[in-house]
């Protein structure tokens, strides 16, 4: 999850730099990066308490 985290904000940076602003694209890169930070938080957590 931590490299999902990586390269969905190496993804949105990208895309904020593009060039031909009318090429948006069509992943949600935010929404994943928040979903797969807050997994990897729930993941960690776990692993402390089940430790």
């Amino acid at each position: 999850m931590v490299a999902l985290v990586g390269v969905s904000g190496l993804a949105e940076w990208r895309r904020g730099r593009r060039r031909d602003l009318d090429r948006v694209g069509w992943m949600p890169w935010t929404f994943i990066q928040i979903m797969a930070l807050l997994l990897a938080i729930v993941g960690a957590a776990l692993a402390l308490k089940a430790g």
